[in-house]
């Protein structure tokens, strides 16, 4: 691979945390506020390498099979671990002990599989909700009335922490404001209920073509991958 290429990955990746960092301030925060998760999805370990050695800390994964295969290049990098794409009930199995943060569980039932699978390993697995904040049938998450009576449930599981929540907006740019804000009320009023189980910690929300307006609506996790490591190759 060409160095160049390596380089530009570097430079991409310090642009994009320079970014967060600068958005966190306008937003009335540290620098530091928001964490910057490195979207991997489809991108070669010889690839991400310059995004960790440039500062790259916490990595995320679409495909479980593909967070299994990397998992220990990414642990020897000393990089917390998310999963992020959509959560299929077999799947499961590959990321308990393996990913830090489970981002886009979004039924009871993947909630209860965490929940046995993780009993089994003697683990307590940090999860987020994900939302469907658009209500886009093609999307994955729950709608937003139906988290309040989700958190309920999932109070009563012993293996799993719930953090916060994640959602992806219908729309990048400016217009994905609007969806952002409404996911920070949800947000917001889901601390509210003070539920055995649920804190929520961390509102992640915006990718790379809106995470300047997610840091603004009160993101303090976004999740970039093509703005650092480029277009996707698709397998």
């Amino acid at each position: 691979m060409e160095q160049e290429t390596l380089n530009l990955i570097a430079e991409n990746f310090r642009r994009v945390r320079d970014n967060v960092a600068e958005a966190a301030v306008k937003s009335g925060r540290s620098p530091g506020a928001v964490r910057l998760i490195a979207v991997t999805k489809f991108v070669e370990t010889e690839r991400i390498l310059p995004a960790l050695e440039a500062g790259c800390l916490e990595v995320g994964e679409n495909r479980a099979q593909e967070l299994r295969d990397k998992y220990d290049f990414f642990r020897a990098h000393g990089q917390r671990t998310h999963f992020i794409g959509q959560l299929q009930l077999n799947k499961v199995k590959y990321l308990i002990g393996r990913a830090d943060l489970i981002q886009s569980a979004d039924r009871v039932e993947a909630f209860s599989e965490i929940d046995r699978l993780a009993g089994r390993h003697g683990l307590r697995q940090d999860c987020l909700v994900e939302i469907n904040i658009g209500n886009e049938p093609q999307k994955a998450g729950i709608l937003p009335e139906e988290l309040p009576e989700l958190l309920k449930v999932i109070s009563g599981m012993s293996n799993i922490a719930v953090k916060g929540l994640m959602c992806i907006p219908p729309s990048a740019g400016s217009e994905a404001a609007y969806y952002f804000k409404k996911q920070r009320e949800l947000f917001e009023n889901a601390k509210e209920l003070k539920l055995r189980n649920v804190s929520m910690e961390l509102l992640s929300m915006g990718m790379s073509g809106d995470y300047i307006s997610a840091i603004a609506e009160g993101a303090n996790m976004v999740r970039v991958g093509s703005a650092i490591f480029g277009p996707r190759h698709y397998n």
